[in-house]
């Protein structure tokens, strides 16, 4: 948790000790319910696109994210996240890639949640 983040702060941004450490600490804060997820998860997408990640730790940070969005209530943040990673993971993998078929899960998941089944059907 916090005490691992601690360890790695002085860390530069591209050190993936850092980037794992900071992973850690927003999934056990989101695991536990903590809605401080949310601020390090954007942490996270943020560090990710100024140190120029490859696309897809981009689309995971912000599967995460998304993810985080939902459990604070902002589901239509999520929802437009959860679309982007599906888009994302189409482009780079196709169809059948098993990332781009949990992003479809995921982005349909939210439309069923939100009662929009024949959006979700087209997935």
């Amino acid at each position: 948790g916090w005490a691992c983040w601690k360890t790695y702060l002085g860390l530069s941004e591209t050190d993936q000790v850092r980037l794992v450490a900071m992973d850690q600490l927003g999934n056990g804060l989101h695991e536990a319910g903590n809605y401080e997820a949310l601020s390090v998860r954007e942490a996270i997408l943020s560090m990710l696109r100024r140190i120029g990640s490859p696309e897809d730790d981009m689309l995971a940070g912000q599967s995460n994210l998304a993810s985080s969005y939902e459990a604070v209530g902002r589901v239509e943040e999520c929802l437009r996240i959860r679309r982007d990673v599906y888009s994302g993971r189409l482009r780079l993998h196709g169809e059948e890639h098993p990332q781009t078929l949990i992003a479809a899960n995921n982005y349909a998941s939210r439309l069923v949640g939100l009662k929009r089944f024949e959006e979700a059907k087209t997935l």
